[in-house]
């Protein structure tokens, strides 16, 4: 058995000279070094005392456009990217995939993504919902998803046969970008954030064009991420749907419609217009824990009136852009 060779160290203080000034003193990197940096990064060869100074230099100063796009580049480009089953193109209509992250789950509001993903994948969409299983304090979407019966997908075959069946797939990050998983995990060790919190949201695992479903709980978010949707680098890995969090969720909020902007070829369409509040306040679960949360997803599934007309208007949307994108 032959011993792998370790990983040739790489050298990030000219990186973290020019990110770790502040605020106001430091500079972005090009798009080339960004690349290159979060790559040694994901390839474990920036040593612990450096990667702890970069994630903490990018918190503090925020990412620039040129810089969350060669990091996604480098990160899109470190785990296995999915292609859709063949028989699915032969059927009438043809959807593009969905992309749900899921990276927050609920604390006071019932976690509604899981309902967002089975309405859409029972009319024929691929779904792939990627995120944590567990995070304490918080009800994730795995956990639901689980109650429902649907557990995580443990290889991309099994995402397929979802695909198959016209159930959504559960990935956990672990196993779908498992070096991203480590630096995302780095939250745990610093207490706060770092820029693969950002990169997890808005990444398109699929070989194809997809619609990725993303949000944003900040506001400077969501300037940047505004500029960097109506780039090339992000136009050609297909569309994008940009709105405020449901408690850091992609799913509309049941009580007020948010504002969703579609990015398509570079122009930003505004499609849902934001609701101070709703017209009539559904029913919704009594609890938020993954039980409750389950059995009452259960029953809007076959009871049509209970599901919120902004998840309805939002499905409406999705429906639409990925029959689009498809074709």
């Amino acid at each position: 058995m032959k011993n792998t060779p370790p990983a040739e160290p790489f050298a990030a203080a000219r990186f973290i000279k020019e990110i770790g000034r502040g605020k106001d003193g430091a500079r972005s990197l090009s798009r080339a070094d960004a690349h290159a940096l979060y790559a040694a990064m994901l390839d474990g060869r920036v040593s612990d005392l450096e990667l702890g100074g970069i994630l903490l230099a990018m918190r503090i100063k925020g990412e620039s456009v040129d810089e969350i796009a060669g990091f996604l580049d480098a990160a899109e480009a470190s785990f296995t990217q999915i292609a859709l089953p063949p028989e699915l193109a032969s059927n009438t209509p043809r959807y593009a995939p969905v992309v749900i992250p899921s990276y927050n789950g609920a604390r006071r509001m019932a976690n509604l993504t899981p309902l967002l993903a089975l309405l859409l994948a029972r009319e024929g969409v691929p779904v792939l919902v990627h995120g944590v299983s567990s995070d304490p304090g918080r009800v994730t979407s795995a956990e639901i998803l689980d109650a429902l019966g649907l557990p995580p997908c443990n290889s991309i075959d099994q995402v397929k046969q979802c695909f198959q069946q016209r159930l959504p797939a559960f990935m956990p990050i672990e196993v779908l970008a498992p070096k991203m998983a480590r630096l995302l995990a780095m939250r745990r060790v610093l207490g706060v954030r770092n820029s693969t919190h950002t990169l997890v949201k808005i990444m398109q695992p699929f070989v194809a064009p997809a619609l990725r479903l993303t949000s944003y709980t900040h506001p400077e978010y969501l300037e940047m991420l505004t500029a960097y949707f109506t780039t090339a680098a992000a136009t050609e890995r297909g569309d994008v749907f940009l709105m405020r969090g449901t408690e850091g969720e992609t799913v509309a909020n049941a009580k007020r419609s948010q504002k969703i902007d579609w990015f398509h070829a570079g122009k930003q369409t505004t499609l849902v217009e934001k609701q101070n509040v709703a017209e009539e306040i559904p029913a919704l679960p009594d609890g938020h824990d993954a039980a409750a949360t389950a059995n009452w997803i259960k029953q809007a599934l076959t009871q049509k009136e209970l599901i919120p007309e902004s998840i309805s208007k939002q499905v409406e949307k999705c429906l639409m852009v990925c029959r689009t994108l498809a074709s």
